[in-house]
């Protein structure tokens, strides 16, 4: 899942009573969609009989989660000649954070929105993206090229700051300012920092002792270090931190600060050489990007899956014995125990569902755990019953960010899901459409997230999104909430070199794992590259 922005929390902390007033006597029809928290909440509870399950159902291979890495894995193992491989996944669809919904027949992200055009490191993504006519090879330049029909349509990216909307999400700064002499530092620390090796997916780059001294400190600990200190620097930094990681650069490690830009395209201040104009990356750098966001790719993804894949089961347990691996699962459909048997199974499950369901898990298992810590998001679509005013500067955009101070744990901005249409008046906000909201919430609100009704975080997704638009509360016509209360592993410090991670990528035997959270964060390629090589059988090749 990747998001992009911050919101002051003062300026929030000031908004929150005025739309919460306006709105009081008019509430906004919201209620919850995409999750359903009670399936995953029944391995709280005493189990259901085992025994009461029909004799097993017998596979060649069974993948356990319907994520973007057990999809991947299900597709390796029908390439590889394994015809009766099944996936059972807990929801009712597959895609596990990359889903889309639809609201009003409009399509929209439940999580993740976007896939920048991968890089050099991610081929096995590169192939599968050639193979369904996202890229193709250009022979006359000697390199492959992105479909441009389906890159962000411009303008990309815009910033609320100082009352204008400003290109770009790297706050402007004058040209010998103290701001811009930092942005230049950062930038020549980014460019230091990649020359020790940086990838995505990561295990293709090297890892030593200057990679792990790196994740043994927070980012905001290293930028002290370097001196660099700049307010409107750390508040980029730390939203860009929550895009990724969900939490913001005083909980994740420097290396994965770092790898952020190294891992990409860098780091360009503005009027550097390659600069597009705005900051941070070469205009040239592109993304991939659907009003249903990710799931686009899902659909294409599963659409040769779909006899395979079995949705609404939630498993119970896992048991592996010498001939095959016994797994139960509930059927929400049918209301009863399941029973499948397969000769190897794939858990492409978070590691904390793993460790509830194994019978017998590893020792690596409960020690990768030991540190754990997990990012909820809140992702809300609002229907927009007229046109909202824009305001001065940039015009309309397909991600729209608030500034805010780093350490900010309010709104993340909005994407306009039909910026992507090639309607002539696309992006004019000429309603009604549909934006998309997202919030990274602090772990501390999880519990909430969970138990508050879906109308009081719509009052203050409303309230947040007040600061760009005042008048938005009074143009929504109804608000759908997606809620994830373990979105993505954070990498703290000394997630990235826990030997306990690289164990369980390395498992062999029957059960083998596959999930982005054995990289130590959560990103399309990692989970796709990790599903593939557990589904073959064989570990990542360096």
């Amino acid at each position: 899942m990747r998001r992009r922005t911050l919101l002051g929390a003062g300026v929030a902390s000031a908004a929150w009573p005025l739309s919460a007033c306006r709105n009081e006597a008019t509430p906004t029809p919201a209620r919850w969609v995409g999750h359903t928290p009670e399936r995953g909440h029944r391995l709280r509870a005493p189990l259901p009989s085992l025994a009461t399950a029909a004799p097993p159902q017998r596979v060649g291979a069974l993948v356990l989660g319907g994520g973007i890495a057990g999809l991947s894995a299900l597709r390796a193992l029908k390439a590889a000649g394994v015809a009766d491989a099944s996936l059972l996944e807990l929801e009712d669809s597959v895609g596990g954070n990359s889903r889309g919904h639809l609201m009003k027949g409009q399509p929209c992200p439940l999580g993740a929105h976007y896939l920048p055009v991968p890089g050099p490191a991610a081929r096995e993504v590169s192939e599968w993206l050639h193979e369904i006519g996202l890229m193709r090879f250009d022979a006359l330049r000697g390199t492959s090229l992105p479909d441009e029909r389906h890159l962000a349509h411009a303008p990309q990216e815009r910033l609320w700051k100082d009352g204008a909307w400003q290109e770009g999400l790297l706050p402007r700064a004058h040209e010998r300012s103290a701001t811009q002499a930092q942005y230049q530092r950062f930038a020549r620390a980014v460019q230091a920092a990649s020359r020790l090796g940086f990838a995505l997916p990561t295990h293709r780059a090297p890892f030593g002792a200057e990679h792990a001294a790196l994740d043994a400190q927070t980012f905001a600990h290293w930028l002290q270090a370097q001196g660099l200190d700049d307010a409107d620097l750390l508040a980029y930094l730390d939203y860009a931190c929550r895009d990724d990681y969900g939490a913001g650069l005083a909980t994740v490690s420097a290396w994965a600060g770092l790898q952020y830009f190294a891992s990409r395209h860098g780091f360009h201040a503005p009027g550097d050489q390659g600069d597009g104009g705005d900051g941070e990356a070469p205009r040239s750098e592109g993304v991939f990007t659907w009003p249903q966001g990710n799931a686009w790719l899902v659909e294409r993804l599963a659409r040769p899956l779909q006899a395979q894949v079995h949705t609404g089961r939630t498993v119970l347990r896992v048991e592996e014995g010498k001939h095959a691996v016994d797994v139960w699962a509930w059927s929400e459909a049918r209301r009863q125990v399941e029973h499948w048997q397969a000769p190897q199974v794939v858990l492409a499950l978070p590691l904390f569902v793993a460790a509830r369901v194994l019978a017998t898990p590893p020792a690596a298992l409960p020690a990768a755990l030991q540190s754990a810590r997990y990012a909820p998001w809140l992702v809300s679509h609002l229907h927009l019953r007229e046109p909202l005013i824009d305001r001065p500067g940039l015009l309309p955009a397909w991600d729209n960010v608030a500034y805010a101070p780093a350490g900010s744990t309010h709104a993340l901005g909005y994407v306009d899901t039909q910026h992507q249409s090639l309607r002539p008046d696309r992006g004019q906000h000429t309603g009604p459409g549909v934006i998309s909201a997202y919030h990274a919430l602090p772990e501390s609100e999880r519990a909430a997230l969970l138990s508050q009704p879906a109308e009081h975080w719509a009052q203050r997704v409303l309230a947040d999104l007040s600061l760009m638009h005042a008048d938005i509360a009074g143009k929504v016509s109804a608000m759908e909430l997606c809620r994830h209360g373990h979105a993505m592993r954070i990498p703290t410090p000394g997630t990235r070199s826990h030997p306990a991670l690289a164990a369980l990528r390395q498992q062999r035997g029957r059960i083998r794992f596959a999930h982005s959270e054995l990289a130590g964060y959560s990103v399309f390629e990692e989970a796709f590259t990790l599903g593939l090589a557990a589904g073959a059988g064989a570990k990542p090749t360096p």
